[in-house]
């Protein structure tokens, strides 16, 4: 699947649904704005039944995708970065449910180390970069910089700035070694993040997420704000630019960045192995101990 003819092709891949729900609207169309907090117009929610069969078509797409970087010895390298709360996770757990772990995998970078703090800022990222038929979804980045530590006084002024002189250039280095680098900013706007840290706080199953620097954010709204926009103006390049996902409605943000996603990577599908079961080999003789000397786990449901 080509990039120049990447529209047709999804276009009667996924057809006239994927044009009314995929594709982007017209301007003149009136819907939420996402971090600018201008809801003018609610986009209606995406049902449950087109939503899951869409998705079905993407996952099965990006299994094709797989098996090309795969076949190809590709190296993707996909940044996945936003507000708090604005859905990356969830972004990120779709693509990757139904691919091979061995192949594609998640970068989620803790804390940096004593160790690390005194390192080239850009260096503990290098180890997680891809091989030859890798790909690589980083959870949070290298942006960090321009996020977090900056908003929350975790670097100096003179770190901030020399990030943003090196950053373009590091990013520059990646593309021309190969490495194919797509960086999503996901837009989530102030009202609807109040509302998932309030579903977070009410459901048990979710409260971990909500985490100090969560709560933080919650109250540094325009600084974020502040620091996004400075991010931008220096590392929205033309070699690597920014791509910004609307994210205050979770299943059409899930749709819209994987359907993008195969307009970043020209592939084409490859021809599926025959795979035959082979058949038994008969039985040896053998006889296996009695199933009553093994420990099993109480049957409670």
């Amino acid at each position: 699947m080509g990039s120049n003819d990447n529209s047709d092709e999804l276009n009667e891949l996924f057809g006239e649904e994927f044009r009314k729900y995929i594709q982007p609207r017209d301007e003149s169309q009136k819907i939420k704005t996402g971090e600018t907090g201008e809801s003018e117009l609610e986009v209606p929610k995406l049902g449950k039944k087109f939503y899951e069969k869409e998705l079905r078509k993407l996952q099965i797409e990006l299994v094709k995708l797989q098996e090309w970087v795969k076949a190809k010895g590709l190296k993707v390298v996909i940044i996945f970065e936003g507000r708090d709360a604005a859905g990356k996770g969830g972004v990120i757990k779709r693509i990757t449910e139904c691919l091979n772990p061995r192949i594609c995998r998640v970068a989620a970078l803790p804390v940096p180390t004593e160790k690390e703090r005194t390192q080239w800022y850009f260096q503990r990222y290098v180890s997680y970069l891809p091989s030859a038929g890798e790909m690589v979804l980083f959870d949070r980045s290298w942006y960090n910089r321009a996020g977090v530590e900056r908003v929350m006084g975790f670097c100096s002024e003179e770190e901030y700035r020399e990030f943003f002189r090196s950053c373009p250039l590091f990013e520059e280095m990646l593309i021309h070694s190969g490495i194919i680098l797509i960086k999503y900013w996901f837009s989530v706007s102030d009202q609807e993040q109040e509302r998932r840290f309030q579903q977070r706080l009410a459901d048990p199953t979710k409260r971990w997420k909500l985490t100090p620097m969560d709560l933080a954010s919650r109250e540094k709204w325009e600084e974020y704000s502040k620091a996004k926009d400075e991010m931008f103006a220096f590392t929205d390049t033309k070699t690597s630019p920014w791509w910004v996902v609307n994210a205050d409605n979770k299943r059409r943000a899930r749709l819209n960045c994987i359907s993008h996603l195969f307009t970043m990577i020209p592939y084409q599908e490859l021809p599926s192995p025959i795979i035959e079961l082979p058949p038994r080999k008969e039985s040896s003789g053998y006889v296996r101990p009695p199933i009553s000397e093994q420990n099993f786990v109480p049957e409670r449901y």
